[in-house]
């Protein structure tokens, strides 16, 4: 399973509706994680490695990703995170 990462223009971000969604906040720390369902985020604040069992994925402030559903993962904040979210 694979995180995906891309970036949205401001306008994009707007047009979509990401401001609207809810906001999810975490200082630094390290953690287990399952998603029963996928989840897309966007990040405003902070910097986190996303470890799965195949591979490292480091998500910072201005990236758009997708959690896919059943993803298994170690999120590792090294700096507090702050995101929009929202489940499909």
């Amino acid at each position: 399973m694979k995180v995906e990462i891309s970036q949205y223009s401001w306008e994009e971000l707007k047009e979509e509706g990401i401001f609207e969604w809810p906001i999810w906040e975490h200082d630094e720390d390290k953690f287990e994680w399952y998603y029963d369902q996928t989840e897309l985020a966007y990040i405003i604040e902070g910097e986190a490695i996303i470890n799965t069992e195949f591979e490292a994925y480091t998500i910072k402030a201005g990236d758009f990703v997708i959690f896919p559903k059943g993803l298994e993962c170690v999120w590792d904040i090294h700096y507090a995170i702050k995101k929009h979210y929202s489940f499909e």
